[in-house]
């Protein structure tokens, strides 16, 4: 039964919604500065303090798969608090920790944690806005993520040369049990009319879902953008410390400002929604691949940090306007199961955003300005075919 029935308590309880979504980003990035650091401190290869990342994508990409039909059985509200309360307790275990295991372990809980909060935020909106105001409320939704993007590796890199990389853990920690005390004082139950929580239901409109071409081929463009950030997250840092000897402050900069330009590709693609579909999609896309090619040809040349970041700017323009256009369109592709497709179609992304990121960071060379960029020039390129896939099969729909 919907408790927030006044007006004001219903544009509260949105503004809270709001101040969560950013959580993901917060709990992702906030200590990508400290990834050097770390590696030292604990006596672990640079691939390992990369897993830590990769088992937390995975598991809040897992986590959603299946928390969003649980969520339209169970309510959206007493799982997010209980979730935020996880998050608290783990992000304090980091902290205290020294073992690899285990801080894989903790991450492993935070990314089902943090699953559980934004697949329940994603409903929210859904719950309670309709038409022309939800669409307004979703255009906003990778405006409101990219915050965390923003502020967390900025705010990171000072916490970590002030007081060590455990205080981005004990940050994300005094946050969530903020979110916390808010939430249960300001907000409430939005769902309705629970459904009963029928297995075989869900596994046909799971494959309801995935049987729509164009619902899935969304879902690898949106992972394909958002794999293309992480290159950064996943091989900058340690090419900013190693390679061109800045520290984490430096790098908590260098993310900051390509979580702005993240940012500025949403707005654009807020902004587009007037222009034609297939010309701005395709449009950005060859002009990412166009611009990381100049990128490769500049780097044999010129490899220092300025050039670096001026293309990686750019760069991640394009993906987050693609991310953000593509998002849209497949948030309200199935309205009467919010919670399922929220889940699914957040769930997949990260998925396939750990996996793609960990692989290409993982394996060759990653000392130079041009290893960055072949490894950008992969992801965008087959974005960039995926996109041309996908602009078929929709084209070859409407003319039949």
């Amino acid at each position: 039964m919907l408790t927030l029935a006044s007006p004001q308590r219903k544009k509260t309880a949105t503004l809270l919604a709001f101040m969560l979504i950013p959580l993901s980003g917060l709990v992702t990035d906030i200590y990508l500065p400290s990834f050097p650091a770390m590696a030292r401190d604990l006596g672990l290869l640079e691939k390992n303090i990369q897993l830590t990342l990769s088992c937390f994508l995975l598991s809040y990409g897992i986590g959603q798969l299946f928390i969003g039909s649980l969520l339209d059985s169970i309510g959206r509200y007493k799982p997010s608090l209980i979730a935020l309360i996880i998050l608290v307790i783990s992000s304090v275990l980091i902290g205290i920790s020294r073992d690899l295991f285990v801080i894989c372990f903790l991450r492993v809980v935070q990314g089902f944690s943090i699953a559980a909060i934004v697949v329940s935020k994603r409903a929210f909106f859904v719950d309670l806005y309709s038409g022309d105001q939800l669409k307004y409320y979703l255009s906003y939704f990778t405006i409101a993520w990219s915050c965390g993007p923003i502020v967390a590796p900025f705010l990171g890199g000072y916490l970590e040369k002030a007081f060590g990389w455990q205080s981005n853990f004990y940050f994300l920690a005094l946050y969530a049990l903020l979110m916390f005390a808010l939430e249960l004082i300001y907000s409430g139950e939005t769902l309705a009319t629970k459904k009963p929580f029928k297995g075989l239901e869900v596994l046909q409109v799971y494959k309801m879902m995935l049987s729509s071409g164009n619902f899935v081929l969304g879902v690898f463009i949106l992972g394909l953008s958002y794999s293309v950030v992480m290159v950064f997250s996943m091989a900058g840092p340690f090419i900013i410390e190693h390679t061109f000897n800045f520290n984490a402050v430096t790098i908590g900069y260098c993310a900051l400002a390509l979580g702005v330009s993240w940012m500025i590709g949403g707005l654009l693609g807020k902004r587009s929604i007037h222009w034609n579909f297939r010309a701005k999609v395709i449009g950005f896309a060859f002009f990412q691949l166009l611009l990381i090619a100049l990128m490769l040809g500049i780097g044999q040349y010129y490899q220092n940090l300025p050039v670096l970041m001026f293309f990686a700017f750019i760069i991640h323009i394009c993906s987050g306007f693609i991310f953000n256009v593509y998002f849209t369109r497949s948030m309200i592709a199935f309205p009467n199961n919010a919670g399922i497709a929220g889940g699914l179609l957040g769930g997949l992304i990260y998925v396939l955003t750990s996996i793609l990121s960990y692989v290409v960071s993982s394996t060759g060379s990653l000392k130079t300005q041009n290893d960055i960029a072949w490894r950008y020039l992969c992801m965008s390129g087959l974005l960039f075919v995926v996109i041309l896939v996908w602009m078929r099969i929709r084209t070859k729909k409407i003319v039949d």
